[in-house]
C-alpha cells in the first residue's frame, strides 16, 4: 500500500508542476531573483518544479530514479547549460540560472522533496558546503536512532507558511474592466433671465392646443442607429453577516432572611354586637344591597360567569387549509388541444347546478383587418363554447356551435339548460341542451355519500361519452338586419320577477320565468329582447300558413324555432352624448336587479327537479303566459350603470320619452357621466352584498361607486404598473375583489387591509388575463377561473383568508362606504365655499380698481396743486445751491 500512496503523491506533484510551469511561462522582460529558503534557516536551498519531461531528460524520475531510500540526484552543470540552449526560458532550471552560473563545482545536487516541505517537488542545493552536509550527514547516537524508530509516522508537524512573490495572472485587467468609469461627456447648461423679470407676477391660463398653431409637438420614439449601448457583465458577490452581541446580566441576590408575623382577628363583645345589629346604617345597607345580590345570584344560576368571552369572539377553527396562506393555488388547467387556430378566452361561466362543470367561449386572436382578410378561412372553422369537466382536462364534454365567435354568454337563471350568447357579428344565439342534461348529470359517486361531504370535485361523465366530443347546434339566431351591427360586448338575463314593454315600463312577469334579455354592443346601442313569440299585427291567411313548412334537423330542438332568423329587439336605446351627434359606445352594463341573480341557485335546483319529475318545461310553452293581464310595478328603479369604450361611467334610464316637437320616442339623457378611467371599461359589476355598490375597472385604475351619489366615485385607485383587463367581486368577502392585468398578474384588493393599493399581486400566466370568474364549491372550498389570451383556462383554489369573512366584515365595509360618502359631501361643500370665496375676492379687487379710477374734480385739483408746490421747492433748492439767487430774493420769489 505504501508504493501506491507515493505514486498518488507524485502524480499530485506532477499536476502541481504543470500549473506552476504555466505561471513561469508568462512573459517577463526582467529575470527575477531566485527564491531561497533563507526565512526557514536554509539559504542554500532553492525550491524547483521539475515536470515529467525534465525528469526524463535528467533521469531523475520520481519512484524510479529518485526514491525514499535515495531521494537525490547529481546533475552535471554542462547538461543544465545544454538544456538552457535548447529550451531557453521554458527550462525548469531557468528560475535558478544565476545560482547555477555562480556554482563553483561541476555537479549540482537536486533533492526530491516528497512532503513538499519547501513548497515544490524538488529543491536545489546551491553551495558546495550544503551539498557535503547533505551527502555526509553526521550519524545520530544510538539512543536517538532508537527513539526515531518509535516516532509514529502520522504525527502532525507544524509547517510555517512560506511567503512567495506575487505572480500576475491578468487579474488586474479584469479589475479595470469591471470598474465603472464615466464614458459620457458632461454637458453644462447656463440659463439666464432678465433681472426685470425676477419676481414678476405670472398668470396661467388654459388654451385649446388644437386651435393654436404649433401649440404641441408629438415626440414619438424611434430607433437611433448612430447610438449603441454596451453593457459590461459584472460578477458581484455579497455576503450577509448578522450582527452578534454578547450580553450578560447578573441578578443581584439579596441576603435571605427568615421572617414571621402573627395576626389575630378583631372581635366584638356581645354588647357591641347587639348595638351594631340594631343600628340604622346596617339595616339601610342590607335593604339597598339585598336586591342586587339576589339579581347576581339569579344570573349565576342562569349563565356561566367564568366563560372566556374572547374565545367566543374568535372565528370557528377548522382543520381545512392554512389561515396564514394568502396565495391562490393552481388546481387544474384546460386547453383545447384539438383546435388548429390560435384562440383566446372571451367569457367563462360555471354551470349553476352541476359542480365541476364550466363553460368557456373562445375566439380567434385576430384584429378587424385580419378577420376581413381571412374571412373565407374563418367560415370553415367552427366557433364553439366548450364545456370542461374536472374529471377530464383534455377532452371537452360538450361543444356548442355558433355562426361566429362568441364574446359573451350567460346561463338562464330559470333553466340552466338554456344558454344565450352574443356574437362578434352582432347576432344573439340561443341553445337548448335539455336533451344532453342526463348525460352531463351522470356522476359516478361510488357510494351513497352526498356532494356536500366531498371536498374535491371529482365529477365523472359516462365513460362512452369521453371518446367523441358532442357538437350541439344552436336553436335560434337573431335577425342580422334588425339587431346589433357590431360585436356584442355584454349580455344579461332579466329577473323572473318583472318584464318590460317597448316603452321601457316595468310590469310583473306573466310567465314566472326569465323571458327577456338585455345586450350592449359597440354600435352605441343597448337592446332589450323577448324570447316569447310576438303577436303579428297583420294576420296571415290560413292557406298560406299551411303551405309554409320548415324542415327541422333531428339534432336541433324546436324550443326557439319561432325566433330563428326573425328575432328582433323589443326596444333599442342609443346612449347619446347630447351636445353632439355622437353617441356613447357601451362595453359593459349593470342593472339594478343583477344582485338578485347571485342567489338563484336554490331556485334553479327546485325548477330542475320539477322538470325531472316529468313536468312540462315552461320554455316549451312560452305562449301560455301571454294571455295574462299586465300589472305595472310601482317605484321600480329603471336606471342602470354602463361603462363606455372611452373610459366613462354612465348612469342613465332605460325608459323612453317622447320628443315634444316630433312626438317620436327617444332615450333620456344620462343622469350622470364621469370619465375616471383612462381606457375602455371592461367590468361594471354590483357587489353581491350591497345593492348600491358598483365596481368599475378599465384602463389602468379601479373605481367603486354608490348608486344615488352623483358627486363622484367613493374610491379611485392610482394608475397600476400594467393595464387592467378583467375583474370580479369576491362571492364571500364584501371587501375583496380580483383584478387581472395584461402581464398575467392578478391583483387581490382587500379594502379592510389596504385601500390605496392591492393587498397581494400574484403571477398566474405569461400573457394577458381576459376573464375572471369565482365560484363557491362548498363552505370550505372555493375556486376561481381565470382565462388568458392564449386560450388556457386556469382553475385556482382560493385560500382560507380570502374566502372566509371576519365576524363584522359586512358592517365594517358598510361603515367604510358611509365615511367615504360623508368625505365626498364635505369635499363638495368645500369646493362650493372656495368658489364663493374666490368670486368675492374677485369682486373686491374690481371694486378697488374702480375706486382708483373714479376720483372727484376737487381731489384731482388738490393733487395737481401739491405736485406744483413740490416742484417749486425743488427749483428753489437747486437755484440756491447754484448761487443764482440769494435768500432775500428767494423770499421775494416765493411771494411772487
Amino acid at each position: 500500500m505504501a508504493p501506491k500512496s507515493r505514486k498518488q503523491k507524485s502524480s499530485g506533484g506532477q499536476r502541481k508542476s504543470k500549473r506552476t510551469k504555466t505561471k513561469q511561462m508568462l512573459p517577463d522582460s526582467e529575470e527575477r531573483e531566485p527564491i531561497n529558503m533563507e526565512s526557514m534557516g536554509h539559504p542554500e536551498i532553492y525550491p524547483l518544479v521539475l515536470t515529467t519531461q525534465t525528469q526524463e531528460i535528467f533521469k531523475c524520475r520520481i519512484d524510479e530514479d529518485v526514491t525514499d531510500e535515495q531521494p537525490y540526484k547529481l546533475i552535471k552543470k554542462e547538461d543544465i547549460f545544454a538544456d538552457f540552449r535548447n529550451r531557453a526560458a521554458v527550462s525548469d532550471f531557468y528560475p535558478v540560472k544565476k545560482v547555477i552560473q555562480a556554482y563553483p563545482g561541476d555537479e549540482l545536487l537536486v533533492v526530491y522533496d516528497k512532503d513538499f516541505k519547501y513548497g515544490h517537488n524538488f529543491y536545489l542545493i546551491g553551495t558546495e558546503e550544503g551539498k557535503e552536509n547533505y551527502l555526509n550527514a553526521p550519524e545520530l547516537p544510538e539512543e536517538q536512532e532508537e527513539y526515531k524508530e518509535y516516532i509514529p509516522e502520522d504525527i502532525y508537524v507544524y509547517k510555517p507558511p512560506i511567503s512567495k512573490p506575487w505572480v500576475s495572472l491578468g487579474s488586474e485587467k479584469e479589475i479595470e474592466e469591471e470598474s465603472v468609469k464615466e464614458s459620457t461627456k458632461q454637458i453644462t447648461y447656463m440659463i439666464s433671465r432678465k433681472r426685470s423679470e425676477f419676481g414678476a407676477p405670472i398668470k396661467f391660463s388654459d388654451q385649446n392646443a388644437s386651435s393654436v398653431k404649433d401649440a404641441y409637438i408629438e415626440c414619438t420614439a424611434y430607433p437611433d442607429n448612430h447610438f449603441t449601448l454596451k453593457q459590461l457583465e459584472k460578477d458581484v458577490g455579497m455576503q450577509v453577516i448578522p450582527k452578534v452581541k454578547d450580553i450578560s446580566t447578573q441578578t443581584r441576590w439579596t441576603y435571605p432572611k427568615n421572617a414571621t408575623t402573627q395576626y389575630y382577628p378583631r372581635e366584638l363583645s356581645e354588647e357591641e354586637k347587639e348595638t351594631f345589629e340594631q343600628s340604622k346604617p346596617l339595616s339601610d345597607f342590607l335593604n339597598n344591597t339585598s336586591i342586587n345580590v339576589e339579581i347576581a345570584l339569579q344570573q349565576n344560576e342562569i349563565m356561566n360567569t367564568f366563560i372566556d368571552d374572547w374565545k367566543c369572539l374568535a372565528e370557528e377553527e377548522s382543520t381545512f387549509g392554512d389561515k396564514t396562506d394568502t396565495h391562490l393555488k393552481e388546481y387544474q388547467s384546460f386547453t383545447d388541444l384539438h383546435s388548429l387556430t390560435e384562440k383566446m378566452v372571451t367569457s367563462v361561466s360555471w354551470h349553476p347546478t352541476i359542480y365541476g362543470l364550466i363553460a368557456v367561449s373562445v375566439a380567434v386572436r385576430l384584429s378587424f383587418e385580419e378577420r376581413v382578410h381571412f374571412s373565407g378561412k374563418l367560415l370553415l372553422q367552427p366557433s364553439l363554447i366548450l364545456f370542461w369537466s374536472f374529471s377530464d382536462p383534455i377532452h371537452p364534454q360538450l361543444m356548442l356551435e355558433s355562426p361566429d365567435d362568441i364574446f359573451c354568454f350567460k346561463f338562464c337563471p330559470s333553466d340552466p339548460n338554456i344558454i344565450a350568447g352574443g356574437c362578434i357579428n352582432g347576432q344573439i344565439v340561443m341553445w337548448d341542451i335539455s336533451a344532453h342534461a342526463d348525460r352531463i348529470e351522470n356522476i359516478k359517486t361510488g357510494g351513497s355519500r352526498s356532494k356536500k361531504v366531498t371536498l374535491k370535485p371529482m365529477f365523472l361523465l359516462e365513460p362512452d361519452s369521453n371518446k367523441e366530443a358532442t357538437y350541439i347546434r344552436h336553436c335560434a339566431v337573431s335577425s342580422i338586419e334588425s339587431g346589433h351591427k357590431k360585436v356584442i360586448t355584454d349580455i344579461h338575463w332579466l329577473s323572473d320577477t318583472f318584464e318590460i314593454n317597448r316603452l321601457g315600463a316595468v310590469f310583473e312577469n306573466r310567465n314566472g320565468i326569465c323571458c327577456q334579455l338585455v345586450t350592449c354592443s359597440a354600435d352605441c346601442t343597448v337592446c332589450f329582447w323577448d324570447i316569447r313569440p310576438q303577436k303579428s299585427l297583420t294576420p296571415q291567411p290560413i292557406d298560406k300558413k299551411k303551405e309554409e313548412h320548415i324542415e327541422i334537423p333531428l339534432d336541433v330542438p324546436s324550443t326557439f324555432l319561432h325566433l330563428d332568423l326573425s328575432w328582433k329587439p323589443l326596444t333599442k336605446l342609443r346612449l347619446s352624448k347630447g351636445e353632439t351627434s355622437l353617441d356613447h359606445c357601451p362595453t359593459k352594463i349593470s342593472l339594478s336587479e343583477d344582485d338578485l341573480l347571485y342567489n338563484t341557485q336554490d331556485k334553479i335546483l327546485t325548477q330542475s327537479k320539477a322538470v325531472n319529475a316529468e313536468e312540462m318545461n315552461p320554455y316549451h310553452n312560452l305562449e301560455a303566459g301571454l294571455a295574462n293581464q299586465l300589472k305595472p310595478i310601482e317605484d321600480f328603479c329603471t336606471k342602470f350603470f354602463a361603462g363606455t369604450e372611452e373610459g366613462g361611467v354612465i348612469y342613465t334610464d332605460w325608459k323612453m320619452e317622447r320628443d315634444p316637437e316630433t312626438g317620436r320616442l327617444m332615450t333620456k339623457k344620462p343622469v350622470s357621466l364621469y370619465t375616471v378611467h383612462d381606457g375602455a371599461v371592461h367590468t361594471v359589476q354590483r357587489s353581491p352584498f350591497y345593492k348600491d355598490i358598483i365596481l368599475t375597472i378599465g384602463g389602468w385604475n379601479v373605481a367603486i361607486w354608490k348608486e344615488g351619489i352623483m358627486i363622484g366615485p367613493l374610491l379611485q385607485s392610482s394608475c397600476a404598473p400594467k393595464r387592467y383587463t378583467a375583474g370580479h367581486w369576491s362571492l364571500t368577502r364584501p371587501g375583496v375583489f380580483y383584478v387581472g392585468r395584461e402581464d398575467g398578474y392578478i391583483d387581490i384588493w382587500d379594502l379592510l387591509e389596504k385601500t390605496h393599493e392591492p393587498a397581494l399581486s400574484q403571477s398566474i400566466c405569461i400573457t394577458m388575463i381576459t376573464y375572471i370568474k369565482p365560484w363557491t364549491f362548498s363552505a370550505k372550498q372555493q375556486f376561481i377561473a381565470i382565462g388568458d389570451y392564449y386560450g388556457t383556462l386556469h382553475i385556482l383554489e382560493i385560500p382560507w383568508t380570502l374566502s372566509h369573512p371576519s365576524t363584522n366584515e359586512v358592517s365594517s365595509m358598510n361603515h367604510y362606504f358611509e365615511r367615504e360618502v360623508k368625505h365626498l359631501e364635505y369635499v363638495e361643500q368645500r369646493k362650493k365655499i372656495r368658489e364663493q370665496e374666490k368670486k368675492e375676492m374677485e369682486l373686491e379687487l374690481e371694486k378697488k380698481k374702480v375706486k382708483t379710477y373714479q376720483k372727484s374734480k376737487e381731489q384731482l385739483e388738490a393733487e395737481l396743486k401739491m405736485d406744483y408746490e413740490s416742484y417749486l421747492e425743488l427749483e428753489k433748492s437747486i437755484l440756491i445751491n447754484l448761487g443764482f439767487i440769494k435768500v432775500r430774493e428767494t423770499m421775494s420769489f416765493l411771494d411772487l
